[in-house]
C-alpha cells in the first residue's frame, strides 16, 4: 500500500479545498450580428455595400500606452533602468538617452511620450520576458500575466503614487529559483555563464510570476517531477522524457483532472497501419489476446487497435489526465528499468513517472480530500479499482496545474544551482535573442506547429 506520508506532508502545506481556478472570460459577443451603422461615415469614400450585406466597421486602432510624467518621477525610471543588469537584462534596450533628452526639456508632451514608452518596455520585459516567441522552441504557454496585470493600468500606478521603481519591481517571478539566479549572475564572470544564467532568468518570466501554492512540474533537461506545496519540494520522482527530434516533449502548461487507473491505449495509425500491426492482430488471435490488444475492422477497411488495461500496457497501471492538443500527459511504464539510466531522453514524447502508483494514489487524495480523515476512504477506493483491472478515471475535485518547463541552469533537488544538458538544443536561439535588438509588440502565442505524440510505446 502507498504511503501516506506525502499527502499528508502536503496537506500540511495547502489547506483545502482549494479556491477554484480562475477562468477564461467568457465571448459575450450576440451569436449574429447587426448591420453596421454610418457606413459612410465608417468608411469614407469606400464602396458602398451591395443590398444584403452586413459591413462591420473597421476596428479602432489601440490606444497608446501612456501617462503624464513629472521630471522626478522620470529620474527615478532612468535610475532605475540603469540598473536592470542585476535583473538579467540590458539597459540600452530602453531608450535611455531619448529619456534623458526629454527631462532635460521639462514637463509636457514628449516627456510623457519617452518615460511611458521606456515604462512600458521595461514592464513588458520584467512580466513577459525578452525572449521574441520565435527564440522559444516548442513553447505552447500562453503567459497569463499581460491579462491579469496590464500594462497600462501598471503605468497609471507607478505615476499615481506608487512610482516607477516599487512597480516594476514587483513584476520579477516569485519562485525562489529565479531569485537564486540573480545572485548566481551577480557573482558570475565568465561571459557565456552570465548568458546562461541570462537565459534560463528570462524563461521564468514565460510562465505566470506565480506558479500557483501547489503543482506539479517537470524539468525536462533535469528530468524529474516535482509534487511541490508553497514552493516546497514535497517528493521527487525520476522521468523519462521524449527522444530529441520531433519527438521532443513540449512546453506546456495544463491541468491535471483526473488520474486514469488500469488505461486502455489506442495504438496510432502509425502503428496499426504503418507497421503492419493491425493486420498481425487480426491475423493471429492468440498472439494478439497474449499481448493485450483487440482488433476491430470496419466496412471500410480501417482497422484499429486497443491494447486493454494490464501490467504489459504500454502506459502501465497509471496516466494523468491532462487535456492538451498534443496528446501528452504523465504515465507508468513496464519498461521500469529504464529509470535507472542516466541518459532517459527516450520515449516519444510523454512522460513516463518513476513509482507511479504512488504518483496516482498522492494525486488521488490531495485533489480529493478535505482533512487527513479523508485518506483512508480514498485509499480503499483506489486499492479496489486497482485490483479491478478495470479502465477508471478518477476525477479530482481540486485540480492540479502542471508545467512541463526547460530550464538549463535551476535549483536540482536538492536546492543546488546546477546546470543541465542541453538536450533539445533550445538554447541556442534565445541565447542568441540577447545579441539582437530588443522586439517591440512581441507575439504572446506561438505560429509552431502542434506536434500530437502518439507513438508512446513501452519500449525505447
Amino acid at each position: 500500500m502507498v504511503r501516506t506520508s506525502v499527502a499528508a506532508l502536503a496537506l500540511a502545506g495547502a489547506a483545502m479545498p482549494l479556491a477554484a481556478q480562475q477562468r477564461a472570460p467568457q465571448d459575450l459577443l450576440p451569436a449574429a450580428q447587426k448591420p453596421a451603422q454610418n457606413v459612410d461615415q465608417a468608411f469614407g469614400d469606400m464602396a458602398q455595400p451591395t443590398a444584403g450585406e452586413v459591413v462591420q466597421p473597421l476596428p479602432a486602432p489601440p490606444k497608446p500606452i501612456l501617462a503624464t510624467w513629472s521630471a522626478a518621477q522620470a529620474r527615478e525610471l532612468v535610475s532605475f533602468a540603469e540598473r536592470i543588469g542585476a535583473e538579467g537584462l540590458d539597459p540600452k534596450d530602453y531608450k535611455l538617452a531619448e529619456l534623458k533628452a526629454a527631462i532635460a526639456g521639462g514637463a509636457g508632451e514628449a516627456l510623457n511620450a519617452a518615460a511611458s514608452l521606456t515604462f512600458q518596455y521595461l514592464a513588458e520585459d520584467l512580466r513577459d520576458g525578452r525572449t521574441p516567441m520565435e527564440a522559444r522552441r516548442q513553447w505552447f504557454v500562453v503567459d497569463p500575466d499581460p491579462d491579469r496585470m496590464p500594462t497600462q493600468g501598471l503605468l497609471d500606478r507607478a505615476v499615481g503614487g506608487e512610482g516607477a521603481a516599487k512597480v516594476l519591481a514587483s513584476l520579477n517571478p516569485v519562485n525562489p529559483d529565479y531569485a537564486k539566479l540573480r545572485a548566481e549572475l551577480a557573482a558570475a564572470k565568465d561571459p557565456a555563464k552570465r548568458k546562461l544564467i541570462r537565459a534560463n532568468m528570462d524563461r521564468w518570466r514565460w510562465l505566470p510570476q506565480a506558479l500557483g501554492r501547489h503543482y506539479l512540474v517537470t524539468n525536462i533537461p533535469e528530468q524529474k517531477l516535482r509534487l511541490t506545496v508553497n514552493n516546497r519540494i514535497i517528493k521527487s520522482y525520476r522521468t523519462i522524457v521524449g527522444k530529441p527530434g520531433r519527438t521532443a516533449t513540449p512546453q506546456l502548461a495544463e491541468m491535471v483532472e483526473a488520474v486514469i487507473y488500469n488505461p486502455t491505449w489506442t495504438v496510432p495509425q502509425s502503428i496499426v497501419k504503418g507497421e503492419g500491426l493491425g493486420a498481425k492482430v487480426l491475423g493471429n488471435p492468440g498472439w494478439a489476446k497474449a499481448n493485450g490488444y483487440k482488433g476491430t475492422k470496419g466496412e471500410n477497411g480501417f482497422i484499429t487497435v486497443v491494447q486493454q488495461p494490464g501490467p504489459g500496457n504500454s502506459l502501465g497501471l497509471m496516466k494523468l489526465d491532462m487535456p492538451n492538443e498534443h496528446a501528452i500527459f504523465l504515465h507508468d511504464t513496464p519498461a521500469r528499468d529504464l529509470f535507472a539510466q542516466d541518459n532517459r531522453a527516450l520515449s516519444h514524447g510523454c512522460v513516463r513517472v518513476e513509482n507511479a502508483r504512488e504518483v496516482a494514489m498522492t494525486m488521488s487524495m490531495l485533489g480529493n480530500m478535505k482533512t487527513k480523515d479523508d485518506i483512508p476512504k480514498i485509499q480503499a477506493e483506489v486499492s479496489a479499482i486497482t485490483a479491478s483491472g478495470k479502465y477508471t478515471r478518477y476525477p479530482l475535485a481540486n485540480q492540479w496545474p502542471v508545467y512541463l518547463t526547460y530550464f538549463t541552469m535551476a535549483s536540482d533537488v536538492d536546492g543546488k544551482m546546477t546546470s543541465f544538458a542541453d538536450i533539445y538544443g533550445r538554447d541556442a536561439p534565445v541565447l542568441a535573442s540577447f545579441d539582437k535588438p530588443r522586439v517591440a509588440d512581441r507575439a504572446r502565442k506561438t505560429k509552431e506547429e502542434v506536434v500530437e505524440i502518439v507513438d508512446d510505446l513501452k519500449t525505447t
